[in-house]
């Protein structure tokens, strides 16, 4: 790839209203960046609510990639050779990655350790023992750099390799009390985000951070969660991704186990100590990970442009709640490929919202 197709690249990456499902349907369809950055302004013209779609310049790009370099961190792509391996195949990969420290411990065996904020102290010393002894068999410790659990993880696994994961910019350090934890990470382990340099985190931010998180590992253990956690969303997220869920149990009295207890209750596998993850992930190398599904939204290049009526048939296929694509192509009575194509259009417009594993939902 050419300086100038990579800039294009992460401009296109960086557009405000391209998720990872556009940004790679534009690519099919396009054939590369600099060509679908092109027809940004021709798609938004033509969708129905015209909204405008503004690509950073390549002058904030480059400023961006200086930034990045001056802070001893490097932008990659998901076509780079150092771009995280696990998390390359999903169905979609984060377009650009910006990573900070030894990217080659994203190469190795991983195992993601996540779990509660408010943790007992029983639920950390589960932490630190498996992080510390899963370490110790090889295996990279990947987790949120969170308070509690996750930094337990972090902390027990800084000598045999760990990689923390952030919902905002590689330079900005959330929770600020990790931020001692957060150096060491960087000088011994890695720090990867999918956010831009500068970039402060939001709510929003997280389920993208939780879905890195997991489909860099190939198993996830969750030591402590609530019934309603970002523990539980990065499981269920897990499982879709055809990783190995695991999780420890606790007393039914402790809502910081309830989570967990409910996992397990719905299938996933029980561990109690590292021993257990080890048996689990050894039969990984019969198995191997599950692999992706297939890419949903493939791009017809035969079909023609969508007319009104087939905008609007799956426009009121469209429910708030993600959905399958095939069960949008059903309920619309279109072809797969051919919803694919409109939901581009109506994501462009702001109409509707294409999600990773093939999911999309109506936008307010």
């Amino acid at each position: 790839m050419t300086d100038g197709e990579r800039l294009n690249w992460i401009r296109l990456a960086r557009t405000i209203g391209i998720g990872p499902v556009s940004f790679f349907q534009l690519i099919q369809r396009f054939k590369t960046a600099g060509a679908a950055l092109d027809a940004l302004p021709d798609l938004a013209n033509r969708s129905r609510r015209a909204r405008s779609l503004e690509p950073p310049s390549v002058a904030d790009v480059e400023a961006e990639l200086k930034a990045v370099q001056r802070y001893g961190a490097r932008i990659v792509l998901s076509t780079d050779t150092d771009y995280p391996p696990l998390l390359r195949d999903l169905a979609p990969p984060p377009p650009v990655l910006t990573l900070l420290g030894q990217p080659e411990l994203a190469a190795r065996p991983t195992v993601a350790i996540v779990g509660a904020r408010n943790a007992s102290a029983a639920g950390r010393k589960i932490a630190r023992d498996m992080a510390a002894e899963l370490g110790r068999k090889g295996f990279t410790v990947v987790s949120g750099l969170a308070l509690g659990i996750d930094g337990e993880a972090h902390a027990a696994s800084l000598s045999t390799g760990t990689v923390a994961v952030l919902g905002g910019a590689v330079d900005h350090v959330y929770p600020p009390q990790h931020q001692r934890l957060y150096a060491e990470i960087a000088a011994s382990g890695l720090i990867v985000s999918e956010s831009p340099f500068g970039y402060r985190a939001k709510a929003q931010d997280f389920p993208r951070r939780n879905r890195i998180i997991t489909g860099m590992s190939h198993g996830v253990v969750v030591v402590e969660a609530a019934e309603r956690s970002g523990s539980l969303i990065s499981a269920r997220v897990a499982g879709e991704q055809g990783r190995e869920v695991m999780a420890v149990p606790g007393s039914p009295l402790d809502p910081r186990s309830a989570g967990t207890n409910s996992l397990l209750h719905q299938g996933a596998t029980l561990v109690r100590h590292a021993e257990d993850v080890l048996d689990i992930l050894a039969t990984l190398d019969r198995r191997g990970v599950s692999a992706p599904p297939p890419r949903p939204f493939e791009f017809d290049p035969d079909a023609g442009e969508p007319d009104e009526s087939e905008l609007k048939r799956v426009l009121e296929a469209l429910s708030p709640h993600p959905m399958p694509i095939d069960e949008i192509s059903r309920a619309s009575s279109l072809p797969v490929a051919r919803c694919a194509a409109i939901l581009l259009e109506l994501e462009i417009s702001g109409e509707a919202q294409t999600l990773p594993g093939g999911l999309a939902a109506r936008a307010f």
